[in-house]
């Protein structure tokens, strides 16, 4: 039962951190209408996750494989492009935008941006939602629905709320300027995790070449065991990186260095 308390916690984490990082930006930043936007994603996201999990288990067998990592591809990369959009906006929105929503001067913009926020949450939610649904299908197939796996999920779901309570007690007791430099680094890494995890899937698609790894720290710390697979899932780390894993760390920490030195310029002449 270990193996769904990890996989729903697992699964539910990177959702959670994107939502629990941006209800408490929002709460110092933003407007009653903006949460909104924000739930409207979740509860979006939570329709688009059982619809989509009922799909992929329905026909599922009639799908190629091909197609489910095609569809898992665009999510992700499209999951990481949203999260830099977002990180790019509350760099240079965030001591102003407070005041643009409640002027009206920046209307435009900032109803832009909050479909931005319903869209990232919807996107989080409905992947990690549909893939727990899937990953707990299989594991119950095969040990049924007693009642150690339904205690397992409800612990599953406590271990999720708890690292979302910690992002919330974070945003309020900490302060908000360190708060909100740690916070732009999880997501900047999760976004890492997500576009490497894309990449990989252009190699398993044979769009990129695959290589022998380049090195192997499995021994120190192996991205296939629980703790190394959190850490992977939230950084892109990966123990035996190969070509293509090296080259996707360096093309999106060079896209985010560059795009922050173009903001920083951007902004010196506001």
């Amino acid at each position: 039962m270990a193996q769904i308390i990890f996989v729903v916690w697992r699964e539910s984490i990177e959702a959670l951190l994107v939502i629990g990082i941006l209800q408490a930006w929002l709460r110092h930043n933003g407007s009653a209408a903006a949460r909104a936007y924000l739930w409207g994603g979740v509860a979006a996201g939570l329709a688009a996750a059982a619809v989509l999990s009922w799909v992929l288990t329905r026909f599922g067998d009639a799908l190629p494989q091909e197609g489910h990592d095609i569809f898992q591809m665009v999510l992700m990369l499209l999951a990481a492009g949203l999260v830099v959009q977002m990180v790019l906006w509350m760099r240079r929105h965030g001591r102003t935008l407070k005041r643009e929503l409640e002027t009206g001067l920046s209307d435009k913009l900032a109803q832009g941006r909050l479909w931005g926020i319903f869209a990232l949450a919807l996107i989080a939610v409905m992947r990690e939602g549909a893939e727990a649904v899937i990953f707990l299908q299989g594991i119950i197939a095969a040990t049924g629905w007693t009642a150690s796996a339904v205690a397992a999920v409800l612990a599953a779901f406590a271990a999720a709320l708890a690292t979302y309570g910690l992002l919330q007690l974070g945003g309020r007791y900490m302060s908000w300027r360190l708060f909100f430099r740690l916070t732009e680094i999880m997501l900047l890494l999760l976004a890492c995790a997500l576009f490497v995890t894309g990449t990989g899937y252009l190699v398993s698609l044979g769009a990129l070449p695959y290589t022998h790894p380049v090195w192997d720290l499995s021994g120190i710390l192996d991205d296939a065991r629980p703790v190394g697979g959190v850490v992977a899932a939230l950084t892109g780390y990966r123990a035996a990186p190969d070509l293509v894993t090296l080259g996707s760390w360096m093309v999106y920490w060079g896209g985010i260095a560059l795009a922050f030195r173009r903001q920083a310029r951007r902004m010196a002449h506001a």
